[in-house]
C-alpha cells in the first residue's frame, strides 16, 4: 500500500507538471510566432512608409524638358544615398509604351551606377502604388515601390518611377529581435516550468501529508488522521476520520458484547457444573427442572446479544427502506393465531399515506412482535396501534416514525415504568415471557438512533411509544 501510494502520488505529481509545463511550452511558442510576426509586420510597415515618402519625392521633382524627355536633378533629392554607388536606396525612370513594353533605366540615380533596376511589366493605372521584392545590385533584396505618370500635353507618353532599398538592415533587424525573443521565451519557459513545478509541489504537499497519516493509521501509531489540511482536502480527512470513529466503535461495541455474554453466561455454566458434580438427587424432576431453568437464562441472554450483534452491523447502513403496513399486517394475523384464546381485538390506524421504516424489516418486525406481544399479553379485550410520521425537513423527506401500541390492562405504575424496560425482569411472574422483550425493543430502537417511551393509555392500560427513522417514498 505504501508503496502503490507513492507510485500514485509520483505519478500524479508527474502527470500534473507535464501538462502544466505542456500548456506553458504552446502558450510561449505561440506567444513567440505572434509576436515576431508582428515585429516583421511592423518593421515591413514603417519601411514601406518611408519608401513611400521617398517615391513622393522622387515624383515631386519629375521634370520634362521642351522634348518630353523625363529630367530629375539629381541635386534637389535630399537624401545623400542617392549618390553613393550601391548605397542601398535608388531610384530608376522608365519609358512606357502604349503595348505595354518600354525602355527600362531611361534615368537613374547615380547609386545605381552602372546597373538598371529590371521589374517584369506590370498594368500600373496612374497614380497607383505596387510593391515588390527584387534582387539588386549584387544580389542585394530590394523592396521596389513603383509609380506611373504622364507628362502634361502628352497623353500618350507614360513613365515608371522606382524607388528601391535595401532590405538586408531591415531583415537583420528582424532577425537580431527574433533571435532575443526566442532567448527572452526560452527564459520565460524556464521560469515558468520552475513556477509550475514549484507549484505542482506545494499543492500536492497535503496529500503526501494525508499519505503519512494513512500510513501512521495503519501502522497504529495513530487512530485517526491528524494534522493541519487545507479546506479542499479538510472534507476528505473528515469523512475518513468518521470511518475509522464508527469502526472504533463497531470494535468496541463487539468487544463488549463479547464480553458480556461470557459474564452473562458464566453464572448458568457454573450452576449446571456445581450440579454435575453433586451427588445425583433422588428426585430427578428437581435437576431436571434446574436444567431447564440455567438453559432458559442462557437462551435469553444469548437471543439478547444476537439481537443487539445483528442490529449493529446494519443499523446505519444507507438505503435502507421498510414499509409500515405489510409489516403491521403480518405480525397482527400472528398475534390473532397466538392469542386466539384470549379473546383480544386489535384494531389498527394507519394514515392513507404510506409510511417507511429507515431500516431492515426483521428489525421492524423484532420490535413491533415484542411490543404487540406484550399488549396481548396484558389486555383484557383491546389492543390498539395507530403510526404517523412527524417532523418533516427542507428537503422534504419523513424524519421520524411514531408507533403506538396501547391496551386496556393493568397497566404499570410510573415507578415501575423504567424496571420493566431492564433485562431480565418480569413484573408478574404468573405471564409467560422471559422478561426481555420491552428491554430487546428499547436497545433495537436506541441503536437505530431512536427510543421507546411508556405512558399511560386513554383505554386505561399501558401505551408503548415507539420512534424510529423514517424513510420518504421512493421517487
Amino acid at each position: 500500500m505504501n508503496r502503490g501510494g507513492l507510485h500514485w502520488s509520483r505519478s500524479l505529481r508527474f502527470r500534473l507538471l507535464a501538462v502544466t509545463v505542456a500548456g506553458v511550452a504552446v502558450a510561449v511558442v505561440l506567444a513567440g510566432f505572434v509576436l515576431s510576426g508582428l515585429f516583421r509586420e511592423h518593421v515591413q510597415r514603417q519601411f514601406e512608409a518611408a519608401l513611400v515618402q521617398q517615391l513622393d519625392q522622387v515624383t515631386a521633382r519629375l521634370g520634362f524638358d521642351a522634348q518630353g524627355q523625363p529630367v530629375i536633378a539629381a541635386q534637389a533629392l535630399s537624401d545623400p544615398r542617392w549618390l553613393k554607388p550601391y548605397s542601398g536606396l535608388y531610384w530608376q525612370v522608365d519609358a512606357m509604351a502604349p503595348d505595354g513594353n518600354g525602355r527600362a533605366g531611361m534615368l537613374r540615380s547615380r547609386s545605381l551606377w552602372d546597373t538598371s533596376l529590371a521589374l517584369q511589366v506590370d498594368a500600373l493605372a496612374d497614380g497607383a502604388v505596387h510593391v515588390h521584392e527584387v534582387a539588386g545590385p549584387q544580389g542585394a533584396p530590394l523592396l521596389v515601390l513603383e509609380r506611373t505618370v504622364r507628362a502634361e500635353g502628352m497623353d500618350a507618353a507614360r513613365w515608371r518611377l522606382i524607388v528601391a532599398a535595401d532590405l538586408q538592415a531591415t531583415q537583420a533587424a528582424t532577425a537580431r529581435f527574433t533571435r532575443v525573443l526566442v532567448l527572452s521565451l526560452a527564459a520565460l519557459l524556464v521560469l515558468l516550468a520552475t513556477a509550475a513545478w514549484a507549484q505542482v509541489a506545494v499543492g500536492l504537499r497535503p496529500l503526501q501529508a494525508l499519505q503519512r497519516g494513512l500510513q501512521d493509521v495503519q501502522q497504529a501509531r495513530a487512530t485517526q488522521l491528524q494534522g493541519a489540511f487545507p479546506a479542499e482536502v479538510q472534507p476528505l480527512v473528515d469523512d475518513f476520520n468518521a470511518v475509522l470513529g464508527r469502526n472504533a466503535e463497531v470494535v468496541e461495541r463487539a468487544r463488549t458484547q463479547a464480553g458480556n455474554l461470557a459474564h452473562a453466561l458464566k453464572t448458568p455454566l457454573t450452576v449446571l457444573e456445581n450440579a454435575a458434580r453433586a451427588p445425583a438427587p433422588s428426585d430427578g424432576a428437581a435437576l431436571a427442572a434446574l436444567v431447564h431453568d440455567q438453559v432458559q437464562v442462557a437462551r435469553r441472554h444469548i437471543d439478547w446479544h444476537l439481537a443487539r450483534s445483528r442490529v449493529a452491523a446494519s443499523a446505519h447502513l444507507p438505503g435502507q427502506r421498510t414499509a409500515l403496513e405489510p409489516v403491521v399486517g403480518g405480525l397482527v394475523r400472528v398475534m390473532n393465531k397466538v392469542h386466539a384464546g384470549q379473546g383480544v381485538d386489535i384494531t389498527i390506524a394507519l394514515p392513507d399515506a404510506p409510511l417507511f421504516f429507515a431500516g431492515e424489516a426483521q428489525d421492524l418486525q423484532e420490535m413491533l412482535g415484542n411490543v404487540l406481544d406484550n399488549a396481548c399479553k396484558w389486555a383484557q379485550s383491546t389492543v390498539r396501534l395507530t403510526a404517523h410520521a412527524q417532523g418533516e425537513d427542507a428537503e422534504g423527506p419523513l424524519r421520524q416514525l411514531l408507533i403506538k401500541v396501547e391496551d386496556d390492562g393493568p397497566g404499570i405504575g410510573a415507578a415501575q415504568r423504567a424496571q420493566a424496560l431492564e433485562r431480565g425482569v418480569r413484573l408478574d411472574e404468573t405471564v409467560p415471557g422471559t422478561g426481555l422483550g420491552l428491554a430487546i425493543v428499547q436497545d433495537l430502537a436506541a441503536m437505530y438512533g431512536g427510543r421507546l417511551d411508556l405512558e399511560p393509555a386513554d383505554l386505561g392500560g399501558l401505551r408503548v411509544v415507539l420512534v424510529l427513522p423514517a424513510a420518504g417514498e421512493s421517487v
